[in-house]
């Protein structure tokens, strides 16, 4: 069993206990994370005039639109490294036929040059 790791982190003002597999200090940054996106929030005018229920849901959906940003740019970032790794076969494989094609070359050559 996975042994659990609890960190106390200051969130918005408040103190919570997060607890989970991670080390303390990933919790830590997560808290920083959050704490980030509030702070932007909370700059932006009018944002702290709006109720509790109102504010949550904005910085719902502002972590929200993150993580599918995100996830956007790496299947974006893994379908180009998919089309690199063809790229380097394809050109590996012409390599291979071009030293094929230079070693017979050679080898008459040699052959030729030692009658």
């Amino acid at each position: 069993m996975e042994r659990k790791n609890y960190a106390e982190v200051l969130i918005d003002g408040k103190i919570y206990t997060l607890g989970g597999a991670e080390e303390q200090e990933y919790l830590q940054k997560v808290a920083s994370y959050i704490n980030e996106k509030i702070g932007i929030l909370k700059a932006q005018p009018g944002f702290t005039r709006q109720n509790m229920d109102y504010q949550e849901v904005m910085i719902y959906l502002n972590l929200a639109d993150d993580y599918f940003k995100t996830l956007q740019e790496t299947k974006m970032l893994r379908a180009q490294k998919e089309e690199l790794e063809k790229e380097i076969y394809s050109l590996k494989h012409e390599l291979i036929g071009a030293q094929m094609k230079l070693d017979a070359k050679t080898g008459k050559e040699g052959t030729a040059n030692k009658r």
